[in-house]
């Protein structure tokens, strides 16, 4: 049994009037009633979680999808669970299942980039699609992945690269798990490590700052006294930020609020190599932690987690 929990998004759109705005609100029966052909041998559930496009989603809201996945998963019968969901912030959610789903069993996250209501949207095959990933036992133990245009894609690594076309999805730099070709499922490259988290809750209070040239280290201070829990920077290249960059993060950092160094680069990873004020060096002289090759907004993810489960420093460090 593979079982589809539906979230909303462009998926489970369409527009009430024509040319008026496009709004979630198709049922997952629905969603499932629209395939052009069911995978042959698979049995089939469906339960609605909560319609809405993904822009208007929060963490505590995928908090619990996550662990109604879990509780899906934990039934003996269920092979898998597709998740179809809006692709704004697919990857995000997808990101935080891959951390919180405790079972090993395939979760799949789809939707469409052409709402319901146009023809050749390209939400039924994809879930179709999505339905086989699900049942398929070479993805057990490899996460949450996200099923998009015949592309099987690891939670971890894969970005939404397109506002509109519908193979939006990339994992820049590593590559896709494998596809989907014709109906049947061929895996090209496995992933070697998994970590799953267990928390009560998300902090909403991390914030994530885009770095350009010559910004300025103000918003960075105001993270401070308005009492942010957290903040991601979005750096240049291995790692590094404008002037004043360093200063103001070591004073959050004194006062325990961790601050995570990402790339704002699609590829490669974070290294402290530059020295000045504010290279990579002097930042981890400043006590930031680096994300590796984590993009922003998953690092933003995990020091979700990661506080919200109230890790201390040492912990958070060896998870990034």
């Amino acid at each position: 049994i593979v079982t589809i929990i539906a979230t909303g998004g462009t998926i489970a759109s369409r527009a009430a009037t024509e040319g008026g705005p496009v709004n979630a609100g198709i049922a997952g029966q629905a969603l499932l009633d629209s395939l052009h052909e069911r995978p042959d041998g698979i049995a089939l559930r469906v339960e609605d979680f909560e319609a809405k496009g993904s822009y208007a989603l929060d963490l505590a809201t995928i908090h619990r999808l996550c662990q109604r996945i879990d509780a899906v998963l934990a039934d003996p019968d269920v092979a898998g669970v597709v998740v179809t969901h809006g692709t704004d912030t697919m990857e995000e959610s997808a990101y935080l299942a891959d951390l919180l789903v405790t079972s090993p069993k395939p979760v799949v996250f789809t939707g469409a980039q052409r709402h319901a209501g146009v023809p050749d949207t390209d939400g039924p095959r994809n879930i179709a699609d999505a339905i086989r990933c699900a049942a398929h036992p070479a993805l057990v133990g490899q996460g949450a992945v996200i099923l998009f245009e015949g592309d099987i894609h690891a939670a971890r690594d894969v970005a939404k690269t397109h506002t509109s076309r519908v193979d939006a999805f990339r994992s820049a730099g590593l590559g896709k798990l494998g596809e989907v070709d014709a109906g049947d499922v061929h895996i090209y490259r496995h992933r070697l490590m998994r970590s799953v988290l267990t928390t009560d809750r998300l902090d909403d209070g991390v914030e994530i700052l885009l770095l350009g040239l010559g910004a300025s280290p103000a918003l960075l201070n105001f993270c401070l006294t308005m009492g942010a829990s957290g903040v991601v920077l979005a750096a240049f290249g291995r790692g590094n930020a404008p002037q004043g960059f360093a200063d103001s993060a070591k004073r959050l950092i004194d006062a325990g609020i961790p601050v995570v160094v990402a790339s704002r680069c699609g590829e490669g990873r974070t290294l402290p190599v530059y020295g000045g004020d504010s290279g990579g060096r002097t930042l981890e002289q400043s006590g930031v932690i680096f994300a590796g090759s984590l993009q922003p907004v998953k690092a933003r993810l995990l020091l979700s987690v990661l506080l919200g489960r109230h890790s201390d420093m040492p912990f958070m460090r060896q998870s990034f």
